[in-house]
């Protein structure tokens, strides 16, 4: 144990399998206390198995909340456990995540909103809790003064920044929790709590899943499945760590050895239209505009592990 942690409390959704396993097992070698928040459902969030928190939070001396955080009240429920069971909650990581893909003309409306759910409007209604008790939390001085131990880190994924075929749900859930990130930072900046948004490449269930379908789709499953997740616990806990605290609104993401800072959507180029009209202000601002390039294909290059 580093001890980097010592004395703060942690909560991590989707904590008991793939990614979220791995930071929470870094946070706790850290120091910190880990209430590991995953109901055990498969990756397309059918099914649900609880021992898989219960046995996690045993063997790293934390607590266990076995069920689904996509509901306002279980999000209060979770935030209340590891006040009640560890005295605050100063670690927020937004990890949890299911994947139920399909082109946009033949994908289920009610899949759509399942991944919206879990993916996106479960790390709000969690935030939300979260942040209310961070801000008191900062005006008692938890931890000493200046108060410095609030954070929440959102696992975003490329897909939300690239986009990739068949994934219209998965990528807008990932892309909307950057504008939760983003705006997250701002309404905590006062109380001294960061909100960045992670995106990982490792072995995990949903790279296992990826059905390939040229060989594009087959180097890159060979390449991301050499990743370890134990890289992306190790950004998460910087993050989480005192040597972060200047580090907000950020879009990081991590590959084995490698770390991204992304760019984040700005204004590219502006034209005024004139006489031309329309046609010719795109000819101006055209050269600004984003190719068409997936994920996969920008990511696909042997990581550095």
């Amino acid at each position: 144990m580093t001890g980097t942690l010592s004395g703060r409390v942690a909560l991590v959704t989707g904590g008991a399998q793939g990614i979220g396993k791995a930071i929470c097992v870094r946070l706790a070698a850290d120091g910190a206390k880990v209430v590991v928040a995953d109901p055990g459902v498969g990756i397309d969030g059918r099914g649900g198995d609880a021992s898989l928190a219960t046995a996690l939070a045993e063997k790293i001396g934390g607590a266990a909340f076995p069920r689904s955080i996509a509901n306002p009240g279980t999000a209060e429920e979770a935030v209340a456990m590891a006040v009640g069971h560890f005295g605050g909650i100063d670690i927020l990581v937004n990890n949890a995540a299911i994947l139920r893909d399909g082109f946009v003309f033949k994908l289920e409306p009610a899949d759509f909103e399942d991944v919206l759910r879990v993916n996106l409007s479960a790390a709000f209604y969690l935030t939300r809790a979260a942040t209310g008790v961070m801000r008191d939390q900062a005006k008692a001085e938890r931890g000493g003064k200046p108060y410095g131990w609030g954070r929440i880190v959102n696992v975003t994924s490329t897909a939300g920044l690239y986009g990739n075929f068949g994934q219209a749900a998965y990528a807008s859930a990932k892309a909307g929790l950057i504008g939760l990130t983003r705006v997250t930072a701002m309404d905590m900046a006062r109380s001294l709590v960061t909100c960045n948004a992670v995106a990982p490449f490792a072995a995990t269930r949903i790279t296992d899943s990826i059905k390939p379908q040229n060989d594009a789709q087959i180097a890159y499953k060979a390449r991301a499945l050499k990743a370890p997740a134990s890289a992306v616990a190790d950004l998460v806990a910087h993050l989480a760590s005192p040597a972060a605290q200047s580090v907000t609104g950020q879009v990081l993401g991590v590959r084995g050895k490698e770390v991204f800072a992304f760019a984040q959507m700005r204004l590219a180029k502006r034209a005024v239209v004139g006489s031309g009209g329309m046609a010719a202000a795109f000819e101006e601002i055209k050269g600004a505009f984003a190719d068409q390039s997936t994920d996969l294909e920008a990511f696909n290059t042997d990581p550095v592990v």
